[in-house]
């Protein structure tokens, strides 16, 4: 570790614990962490992040502030108990930095610990003992008001849109210059920094550092699903009208920009779905999908899901009969699965409002953008009428448990 990382990091914990350090001596039976209490750690790690951004060192004594250390050949094994704790001892699970560093005790001697960054969620976390936050070096269960302003917060019914909201631990140097250069126009500040903000790519969290936004991430990183484990597409391709593993035929977990993400499902379609010839008397091709119906309704799955729904990526399963597409989230604000078609509305304006300056990528037969989405409330009734055209049903919207919404498109049939 760095001379001067390390010189400060010995200043905080010869000052004491606070509301964004903790310390925790370790101690084992064998090979087992008998403490601190597993179900204690993870209210500890769940409290932090629901506060705010801060760190848990393991392997430092809370109250004399000596450096104990952990036995070099335990350190996978802390490593190992804290990962388990993060992924099952927490809803939803908490992504933090794990490191192994070497710290000087008070004699000099460098010892090994544990150090745990921890990031302010996206998310309000439970652990097992309940919902906590960090009030000084302590953590508070938090009573029912405040839960729901926390839940309020964090989630799409605070006044600050999600897709604006920053991502913990990121910075500006994780978005790339080609991707986010390409929204530039000649009326564009000259600053990137300057640029990058006015976009809302970046923001200042409330330490007043720059992180990028779920936006940014979203359109202008080269893998959103680093940072948001479920901003990807997952597509299967079945040979019957079964959802049976044993009839799977294709699948691919399609990642990247979010206009990456809508090419890719595009192309995952058209190489799977079946392309019908008659010659009458000419030869005439009749797909089992309009492929401009697939790219409205890919598009409007990417840009108006809910991101903030840990864990729930969109799934896209193709069948002989049909084509279904699953969006986590409920219809936005006041639409009706009846009204769908009729009416328009944005979960998600800063993606939309961006995909609006991407040029168009797929190759839609019958499309006419020149852009991948326009605000004109058009692509509902192009899925509709194209879909029933070409297959002689309508598709389908439906929402279930009233948490995602379904799409289903019906392939057409080949002639006789």
């Amino acid at each position: 570790m760095n001379k001067n990382v390390s010189d400060l990091l010995l200043k905080q914990i010869e000052l004491g614990e606070d509301s964004l350090l903790e310390l925790k001596t370790v101690e084992f039976s064998g090979d087992k962490v008998t403490a601190p209490h597993r179900n204690a750690m993870a209210d500890e790690l769940a409290a932090m992040a629901n506060t705010a951004s801060g760190t848990i060192l393991l392997g430092v004594d809370d109250k004399t502030k000596d450096i104990q250390g952990i036995l070099p050949e335990k350190l996978d094994i802390v490593e190992s108990w804290l990962r388990s704790i993060c992924n099952d001892s927490i809803e939803p699970p908490l992504s933090c930095i794990i490191r192994k560093i070497l710290l000087p005790d008070k004699q000099g001697e460098e010892k090994a610990i544990i150090k745990i960054d921890v990031p302010r969620s996206l998310f309000v976390h439970k652990s097992p003992n309940g919902y906590f936050r960090r009030i000084g070096s302590s953590k508070r269960e938090m009573k029912p008001d405040a839960l729901a302003r926390l839940f309020q917060q964090r989630s799409q019914a605070r006044l600050i849109r999600f897709d604006e909201q920053i991502v913990p631990e990121t910075s500006p140097e994780d978005l790339n210059p080609k991707l986010w250069e390409r929204f530039k126009t000649p009326l564009s500040p000259a600053s990137d920094m300057e640029f990058l903000e006015k976009m809302k790519l970046i923001s200042k969290d409330e330490n007043n550092n720059m992180r990028a936004t779920v936006g940014g991430i979203l359109m202008a990183s080269d893998a959103p699903e680093s940072f948001i484990s479920s901003a990807f597409i997952q597509a299967v391709f079945y040979r019957s009208a079964e959802r049976n593993a044993a009839h799977q035929l294709d699948a691919q977990d399609i990642t990247g920009p979010l206009d990456v993400q809508i090419k890719e499902a595009c192309k995952f379609v058209e190489k799977n779905m079946w392309v019908f010839a008659t010659k009458a008397p000419y030869r005439i091709e009749t797909p089992q999908f309009s492929m401009n119906a697939v790219f409205e309704a890919i598009v409007n799955a990417v840009a108006h899901r809910d991101y903030s729904i840990y864990g729930s990526k969109i799934r896209l399963h193709q069948f002989s009969d049909r084509l279904e597409i699953f969006s986590p989230g409920t219809i936005p604000n006041t639409m009706t699965i009846e009204s769908i078609s009729e009416r328009q509305s944005s979960r998600n304006e800063l993606l939309t409002s961006l995909l609006a300056r991407c040029p168009m990528n797929v190759n839609a037969y019958g499309s006419k953008r020149k852009f991948i989405m326009d605000k004109r409330g058009e692509g509902v009734p192009i899925i509709l009428t194209e879909s029933e055209e070409l297959s002689g049903k309508r598709p389908v919207y439906r929402l279930l448990d009233d948490a995602e919404l379904m799409l289903t498109i019906y392939a057409a049939q080949p002639p006789e």
